[in-house]
């Protein structure tokens, strides 16, 4: 996984795509909220809100 996401940086310098870094942020975000609500149901009402 760490070979993987050193590729990807380095692919994100060499190309100069830092337009792509805050889209994957947010989708890290909302999967990880979608995660959460999966795991933990009682914690749904509270994360459905924020997306």
């Amino acid at each position: 996984m760490g070979t993987l996401l050193r590729e990807f940086w380095l692919f994100l310098k060499q190309e100069k795509k830092w337009w792509m870094v805050p889209m994957l942020v947010v989708l890290g975000i909302v999967g990880a909220l979608v995660l959460i609500a999966v795991i933990y149901p009682g914690a749904a009402p509270f994360i459905y809100p924020l997306m």
